[in-house]
């Protein structure tokens, strides 16, 4: 799978955690890696001066990183992610 640099992309990976325990947040911070895991209040947030590449970037590491429930997934997400982290030497 070859990562896009899109709104479109990073739209795709948005829904993807929006179907997710987890809630994706945009605010202003100085992550060392440009994003924060809160594991037990299950909030991501991403540091939203980053670039598009960046946040995309981000949410991709994200997810190789949180345990998702599959099984909440919509087919397409399903495969979306299944793609996502087959690949993660790819990225």
């Amino acid at each position: 799978m070859t990562v896009k640099y899109t709104n479109h992309f990073l739209n795709k990976l948005e829904g993807l955690i929006s179907e997710t325990d987890y809630t994706l947040r945009y605010e202003k911070g100085n992550f060392q890696p440009g994003y924060c895991i809160l594991k037990e209040s299950k909030i991501v947030i991403i540091n939203k001066f980053f670039a598009l590449e960046g946040k995309v970037n981000s949410l991709i590491e994200i997810l190789w990183l949180i345990k998702i429930d599959t099984g909440r997934l919509s087919d397409t997400n399903k495969k979306f992610y299944a793609e996502i982290t087959r690949n993660q030497s790819h990225f």
